[in-house]
């Protein structure tokens, strides 16, 4: 009976082989996208890893048709979901679900790095249009903006406006 079980195909990313990207203010650090359906057998989701440093944040947004599933391993911080702000520490989990604005901000005095499922995937794409390139080990660049299409880009990606954009 085992040998009538498909098996699926399982990938390894390791450390420094997906797409690396900087972010733009108020973010910085950056971004590193390592599952995507361009890499993987699966189109249900993607996943990858980021780093805001101390003072930083994810600015106040929402998403229309996905999820997005983030797991804190190291830092501090406050995360805003539809008004409700929440402090968390390393090991916790947080789910935003669609059509809920949120907020994710780094309070603590060291890098916070976190590991992100976003699904459906298209994340990547976000991060794709606004970050530049980064190659490990090369120094931050100095801080930038985000692109100037980024409304074009957030409305063909679905994402909600912040709460107090009126």
């Amino acid at each position: 009976m085992a040998d009538d079980i498909t098996k699926g195909q399982s990938v390894i990313i390791g450390p420094d082989e997906g797409r690396s990207l900087w972010q733009p203010m108020p973010s910085r650090g950056y971004v590193d996208v390592n599952l995507t359906p361009d890499n993987m057998p699966y189109d249900t989701f993607s996943s990858g890893i980021q780093l805001l440093p101390p003072g930083c944040m994810v600015r106040e947004h929402g998403h229309k048709q996905n999820h997005e599933l983030v797991f804190v391993y190291e830092g501090t911080g406050e995360v805003n979901i539809d008004g409700k702000v929440s402090k968390f520490v390393p090991g916790t989990t947080i789910l935003f679900a669609r059509n809920c604005t949120h907020w994710i901000k780094n309070t603590g005095d060291i890098d916070m790095k976190m590991f992100w499922v976003f699904f459906p995937p298209g994340l990547e794409d976000w991060f794709y249009a606004i970050g530049k390139d980064r190659k490990p080990g090369d120094a931050m660049p100095e801080p930038f903006d985000r692109p100037d299409n980024v409304q074009e880009v957030m409305d063909k990606m679905r994402f909600l406006p912040p709460r107090n954009s009126g």
